[in-house]
Formats: structure tokens, C-alpha cells, sequence
């Protein structure tokens, strides 16, 4: 192994079936190490934390452990966690309703006597040398979020733990809570901890880290010292567009142009909500394609979710057609002439039980009233209407929606909110997941409904396609907006610099 690795993976293969999840994967982590591991969606982040603490098994490749002459093999969670491998995730997996001190002691005791005097004793020294807000017998859940996560870190200490993979544990607190577990995270360095940090914020990777390791479709990027990768050069990693090499891309169709005076369709003002991100102003034209686009975990998602009344609204204010509404809940939305395609079709979107038919009347039979149905030749006719418009491949109208591919649904969906015939449709993600043609035929409708005068949000993770679809995009980074582009400013390089923190190109 090297030099004051404690932890070396070598040429880490893993296969699902039909997919190569992880590649000839390479990772190492030394002592008093915190290394972030970066990647989108489907990189492989996750899939590597789960080979290295036992939850799956590798197909090839190697693990090596300080402490161990030979290749270490683990089957489970706990064979990782006897190795002196913990992990705290994002979703915190104690017990609220136990104290404090149970948690950190609990599964770990040998017989049915259980010395509460001494438990509580030896939890008040870790939580006290942790510098940990936190006393051993109160009740867990009477603790904030953070703290929680540092009881969660100081059981794993407490374990003998020598790797400490933290999942996105800052998702959920705020900037003086993730100070306070820096500030753990920093003492734990200096006690010769290796720490693997797993997050989609880059400013909390560059005030804490040494070190990044890069995964984009299963494959090694590349590990880099921190002070050696400028922000905007990670994030071109990240996506995969070497700047050097990028290109403008214009849509086929004529796009949209900026019409001064004209009031918008649908304007927000300091907008937030509960999901966390920072308040944001917004205003969308007749007939305008714009988009909010950042990496994965920006904020992208939750700001159509705070207009759409998804997510529960905390302040701001919102006009449509310059008037006054209130919208806390998408119903508020659907009646004001708003329509959301999620970003998850399967968990928000279809009703897999339901026929094709039942889930394209959905939306407006709601605004309609569920006491008022409608007749089974209108449900025929919008359905029949529909399939022929989206050329929706399906047996019949009611061919249970599950039955369809992945590109069919996402236009039973669509076809669902264009029968509310909304002034300002939201499409999340419209395109994940499906095949190119039905890719290309999405983007050509957002642009002719957009001609026909809709106003559309297009959010996507390929950059590539917002270019050719937006006139304007609102920049993400950290759930905070960030920047605004439009006309020659919509390029890959100036979107991935301004994602980056507006560093100069190097």
C-alpha cells in the first residue's frame, strides 16, 4: 500500500444487470485525510461506498486496509464496521425515541445487564472530547439535526473507526450546523481518521477537503489535490465537457426574444420554501422557454417544486398576469393556470395502475371535481386526442400505464397537463431516462407550444438540451441562484464558469 494509505481500492469492477455500474475503479485514502468523492447522477458515488462497506459484492478488483498483509473481503455492513469502516448517511438511522448514550452504545453490549452509570459516563467523555452540544441521557430526538449526525459520527469514533464515509451529511442544516460538523470533521483529521465526504456542494468541498476523486458513468476521472482543481475545471469533469472543446449549440427552431414592457405570465419574489433553498426572485414571459440549470442537488428541482406549491411555502410573494395569487399547494397552481411534470415520473407522475386514459384525464378531472366525472366518450375523445397528438405508443387507451416504456409515459404525462391547456407548463427532467427519438420529438413540441405562446420552465441534466431549447437560464449553485444567461452568454463554458463561482477560465 502506499505511503500512509489506510485505505486503497484497486480496479473495483460492478454489474447490475444490463449496466456496468463501476468500471476498473481506483480510490485511495490516507490518514488525517478528508477526500470528497464527486460525481452526477449515476456516476457510481454510491455504488462504490456500498462495494467498500459490504453492501454489495465487487465483481473484481481489489481492497486493501491498513493493518491487513492481504486483500480484505466484505460480505456485510458489519464485517466493514469490525474492519474499522463507518458510515453516517444523509437519513439519520438511530433511535429518537432512545437517549443519547443508548444510541451510541446500542447493539454493542455482551449480555442482558446494561450499566446505565458507567454507559452514560463513557458517552458523556466521547460527546465531551468531540466537543459534541449534547448530553449523554437526553432523548435523541430532542437534539437538532446536527447533532444527531455527531452522535451518529461519535458512535462510529467510539467503534474504533479508521475509514468515516459521510453521505451528504449537511443536506439538511444550515450554515451554523454544518460549521459545528466541519469542526468535528476537522478533529477528527488531526486524530488520523481517513474521511470520505459524498456531497453535491462545492463551496462546503473546497473549505473542508484535501483531496477529490472524480466518477462520471462508472468510471475514474481522475483524483486530484484540492489546490491543483479550480472550481470550473471539477465541474467540467463532473459533466464531462472538456471546455477546450465546447461549441455552441442553436436550436433548429427560432427561440424566443426578450419583449421589454410586456408583463410577465408568472413573476415570484423572494420565494422559499421548506426544502432548503435560499429565497429566489423569477418571472417568465408569454411564449418564453427559460430554465434553471446547476448541478445535481443545486437547487434546480426544488424551486419549480417552491412555484408549483409541491413543497410547503414559507414566504415570498407571486403574480400571474400581474395580479396578486396565493399558491401553497399545486391545486392553487393548477387553478391559475400552472401545470408540473415531475421530476420523477414513477414516484410523482404516473398511477401505474391506471389505465393510459385514467392518467391523462387525471389533472383536469381534478380541477373539474372528482363529484363530476366525466362521461366515458369525453374521457375517450381527450385520451384518443392525445395518443395521436404525442403519438403515444400504447395497445389501446386502456392499456395499464405501467405496461409502457419509460419515453411513452413521460408523454402520458405530458399529455396530461397540455389537456389543462395551463398559460405556464414546468417540465422537470421531461426527457430522462428515454430514448433519443422521443428526446428530440419532446424538445420540438416545448418549442412549438412555446411559438403557439405557452410559457415554459425546461430544467435538464444535459446541458446540451437546454441550449437548444432556452432563451434564458437561471444558474443554480448550492440551492442559491447564482446567475442569470442569456442570448451569447448561453454557452457550455460560460453556464459551467458560472456554476463554478465565476472563476476566469484557466
Amino acid at each position: 500500500m502506499k505511503e500512509n494509505a489506510i485505505l486503497e481500492m484497486k480496479a473495483i469492477d460492478k454489474v447490475f444487470p444490463g449496466v456496468l455500474a463501476l468500471q476498473g475503479v481506483d480510490f485511495t485514502l490516507c490518514e488525517g485525510e478528508i477526500h470528497a468523492l464527486m460525481g452526477e447522477n449515476g456516476a457510481g458515488k454510491s455504488t462504490l461506498i456500498k462495494v467498500l462497506t459490504g453492501v454489495y459484492a465487487k465483481d473484481n478488483g481489489q481492497i486493501y486496509l491498513k493493518g491487513y498483509d492481504k486483500p480484505v473481503i466484505i460480505r456485510s455492513p458489519q464485517d466493514a464496521q469490525k474492519m474499522g469502516i463507518s458510515t453516517v448517511y444523509q437519513e439519520i438511522t438511530l433511535c429518537p425515541n432512545l437517549s443519547v448514550a443508548e444510541n451510541m452504545y446500542i447493539g454493542r453490549g455482551k449480555g442482558s445487564g446494561v450499566n446505565w452509570k458507567k454507559m452514560n459516563e463513557d458517552a458523556t467523555k466521547i460527546l465531551q472530547s468531540l466537543d459534541i452540544p449534547a448530553k449523554a441521557d437526553q432523548q435523541l430526538s430532542s437534539c437538532s439535526i446536527a447533532v444527531q449526525q455527531m452522535v451518529a459520527i461519535a458512535r462510529a469514533v467510539d467503534m474504533d473507526c479508521k475509514v468515516l464515509i459521510l453521505d451528504e451529511p449537511t443536506s439538511s442544516l444550515d450554515e451554523q450546523e454544518v460549521e459545528k460538523l466541519f469542526k468535528l470533521m476537522r478533529d477528527l483529521k488531526a486524530r488520523g481518521v481517513g474521511i470520505i465526504f459524498v456531497t453535491h456542494f462545492l463551496d462546503q468541498v473546497y473549505e473542508v477537503c484535501d483531496k477529490i476523486t472524480v466518477l462520471r458513468d462508472g468510471k475514474l476521472v481522475g483524483e486530484y489535490e484540492i489546490k491543483d482543481l479550480p472550481r470550473v475545471q471539477l465541474v467540467s469533469k463532473m459533466l464531462g465537457k472538456e471546455l477546450d472543446d465546447l461549441s455552441d449549440i442553436s436550436g433548429e427552431s427560432k427561440k424566443y426574444e426578450a419583449q421589454p414592457g410586456l408583463a410577465p405570465v408568472f413573476e415570484a419574489k423572494q420565494l422559499v420554501s421548506d426544502a432548503g433553498i435560499k429565497p429566489f426572485d423569477f418571472y417568465i414571459q408569454k411564449g418564453e422557454v427559460n430554465g434553471f440549470t446547476g448541478l445535481l442537488g443545486s437547487g434546480r428541482s426544488e424551486c419549480v417544486r417552491a412555484i408549483f406549491g409541491a413543497d410547503r411555502v414559507l414566504g415570498g410573494n407571486v403574480q400571474k398576469d400581474g395580479k396578486a395569487v396565493k399558491i401553497t399547494k399545486p391545486i392553487d397552481a393548477m387553478r391559475n393556470g400552472i401545470g408540473y411534470l415531475p421530476e420523477d415520473r414513477k414516484v410523482d407522475g404516473i398511477v401505474g395502475d391506471l389505465s393510459v386514459r385514467e392518467n391523462i384525464i387525471l389533472a383536469l378531472q381534478v380541477l373539474k371535481g372528482f363529484f363530476r366525472p366525466f362521461s366515458k366518450a369525453e374521457a375517450n375523445k381527450f385520451a384518443d386526442e392525445y395518443i395521436k397528438l404525442l403519438d403515444i405508443k400504447t395497445a389501446s387507451a386502456d392499456t395499464p400505464i405501467k405496461s409502457l416504456s419509460g419515453g411513452n409515459q413521460q408523454k402520458v404525462i405530458l399529455a396530461r397537463w397540455l389537456l389543462t391547456h395551463p398559460d405556464y407548463l414546468i417540465l422537470d427532467e421531461p426527457t430522462r431516462g428515454i430514448d433519443v427519438g422521443t428526446k428530440v420529438d419532446i424538445q420540438k413540441l416545448v418549442l412549438k407550444l412555446a411559438s403557439e405562446g405557452m410559457s415554459i420552465t425546461f430544467i435538464s441534466s444535459e446541458t446540451d438540451e437546454m441550449l437548444r431549447t432556452c432563451s434564458r437560464m437561471i444558474v443554480m449553485r448550492d440551492r442559491a441562484v447564482v446567475g442569470e444567461l442569456t442570448g451569447e452568454e448561453l454557452t457550455q463554458s460560460k453556464i459551467m464558469n458560472t456554476i463554478a463561482g465565476g472563476e476566469a477560465k484557466k
